[in-house]
């Protein structure tokens, strides 16, 4: 080695990727780094030496840089240890002119050059650095074309009926990159599509298929698990994809009678929920929201039913009514009462004098004016939209127990109704 030459200290980076073909050479790990180290070799003179670290990634994309490796070598690179970084060619580094434009900007600003051996760039020239811009940017047009190819062979394989992968619906197991029926799950879900089109009720069903025992690959049933699993196009022997149904290379399980009459079903269950909602004169739920379930902690949202034509609004836990069997003891709650308890809470909080004195300082207006303006109409009397109104502005949360109601109040709701109440009294 000449004595006048700087040691210059040598980090091999190497990745392959599991979509890289095992034709070529240059993916494999082993003989990437030995490329690098014979070119390390090859730069004795020049006080080039290769440092004993790996720096390798395997099964990793080069699209992103979120790479154990990789991380650790920039790492070092930062902290001054590493002098030239050595790759087989540059797409081992970074498929991403954006990605790569970041990695080379660290480098540079860390004093580190960059070395492709079998694309011979060194970004310790101002020519190497031109070519490794033009290779980038054939790397990143190439890897688009890829994965165009790979979007357009995976719509054409959908569309030819195939199964490309995903979780393995009930009733099938995935054999040779195809459905196959199991018989044991196939029985249960005839059973599942037989008792709907009869009872019209996943609820129901649910109740029958846990009371049995039966279970969905150890889990329980649920509303929404039976409801999915009604609308899946897979068994009656489909495919879908982007909105589009083909037909599928594997057998159905449901025949189309059946599928036909029990999404007659469910699109009516669906269409005259939607009527009913929208046939409501009242149906805003002024402590949608705000209201939650003090034993399981989630939102108490609203819904209503029709008995004897009248309606009966109320609000439900809506952990429990994912349940086949509701068990929250909160449960259900009906609408008026729970309604008229918070806002005659509301009222009574707003008339006390610690309140009333604060809302009249922030006015200007004092107590007494300020108990007049918001005693015009006790809340409980207002309409439905003005409490909504109202418990936005006032309410964080309202926690319903066995035992107890809490209520929790925005201190900044309380000023924005002492403004309005400072307009009303100058109108």
């Amino acid at each position: 080695m000449d004595k006048d030459a700087t040691i210059r200290r040598c980090a091999i980076y190497t990745r392959k990727s599991l979509e890289d073909s095992v034709e070529k050479d240059y993916n494999s790990i082993d003989a990437q780094r030995d490329a690098g180290e014979a070119y390390i070799a090859s730069q004795k003179a020049n006080g080039w030496v290769c440092l004993p670290d790996r720096y390798d990634d395997y099964g990793f994309s080069g699209g992103n840089t979120e790479r154990p490796a990789l991380k650790r070598l920039m790492a070092d690179c930062e902290a001054h240890k590493v002098d030239v970084v050595v790759i087989y060619k540059i797409d081992r580094l970074s498929r991403s002119i954006c990605d790569f434009t970041a990695l080379s900007a660290n480098f540079e600003a860390w004093g580190v050059s960059l070395v492709a051996v079998t694309q011979q760039i060194d970004t310790s020239t101002s020519a190497g650095r031109m070519m490794l811009n033009i290779l980038m940017t054939f790397a990143q047009y190439e890897r688009e074309v890829i994965a165009e190819r790979i979007r357009d062979k995976f719509a054409a394989s959908k569309k030819k009926g195939m199964w490309m992968g995903g979780t393995v619906p009930f009733g099938y197991r995935a054999e040779n990159r195809k459905l196959v029926i199991v018989p044991e799950e196939a029985e249960v879900v005839r059973f599942i599509f037989r008792r709907y089109a009869e009872l019209r009720s996943p609820r129901q069903v649910a109740l029958e298929l846990n009371g049995s025992g039966t279970l969905k690959r150890g889990r329980k049933w649920t509303v929404p698990l039976l409801e999915k699993m009604l609308r899946r196009s897979v068994y009656a022997g489909k495919v879908e994809y982007k909105g589009e149904t083909y037909d599928g290379e594997h057998e159905a399980i449901i025949d189309a009678e059946t599928w036909a009459l029990v999404h007659e079903g469910l699109d009516a269950g669906k269409k005259g929920r939607k009527g009913q909602y929208e046939r409501s004169l009242d149906g805003v739920a002024p402590l949608k929201g705000i209201l939650r379930c003090g034993n399981c902690g989630c939102a108490m949202t609203p819904s209503f039913t029709y008995k004897g034509g009248r309606k009966y609004c109320f609000y439900i836990c809506s952990q429990d009514a994912k349940r086949a069997e509701m068990t929250c003891p909160v449960r259900r709650l009906p609408a008026g009462e729970i309604e008229s308890y918070v806002f005659g809470q509301l009222g009574r909080l707003l008339a006390t004098p610690q309140v009333l004195a604060t809302l009249g300082e922030m006015t200007g207006l004092g107590p007494k004016q300020v108990a007049e303006t918001l005693g015009e109409k006790p809340l409980e009397k207002l309409t439905r939209g003005e409490q909504q109104r109202i418990a936005e502005l006032l309410l964080d949360t309202v926690t319903v127990g066995l035992d107890e109601i809490t209520m929790d109040i925005k201190t900044a709701g309380m000023e924005a109704l002492a403004g309005e109440a400072w307009h009303e009294d100058q109108n």
